[in-house]
């Protein structure tokens, strides 16, 4: 929640050589935590709920669905679709992101995802 940086393709290598970890919390409780993890830490780009609690709201993501969402950036779109297989509304998250996904995914940097992400912001 306080990184400096969005996820990108350009972290895949270092995510497949260490570990990609989704931190289980709720924003709030974030804000109040001092998280000491080591390595690189880094934001997932706007993506919409599909969890039936927060169903259509934009961020306000499951841990799976951001775990999910940060595969599918790192070029691990199986592997996303695997992981949301579990869970009777995992296919309604990856089809309610399908778009901005595969745009992220295209993408070659942190700056290419913020300016992605910022036209999806401007629908808002």
């Amino acid at each position: 929640p306080h990184a400096e940086r969005a996820l990108s393709p350009a972290d895949a290598e270092t995510a497949r050589e260490n570990a990609l970890v989704a931190l289980d919390c709720s924003w709030e409780s974030a804000g109040e935590k001092q998280f000491t993890l080591p390595g690189e830490h880094r934001a997932l780009p706007y993506l919409v709920a599909g969890n039936p609690v927060n169903f259509g709201r934009p961020m306000r993501l499951t841990t799976v669905e951001a775990f999910a969402g940060a595969l599918a950036i790192l070029g691990e779109p199986d592997h996303a679709e695997r992981v949301m297989a579990k869970f009777t509304w995992g296919e309604t998250f990856l089809d309610l992101n399908e778009e901005p996904l595969r745009r992220y995914a295209d993408c070659e940097d942190s700056s290419e995802i913020v300016a992605v992400q910022q036209e999806y912001l401007d629908r808002e």
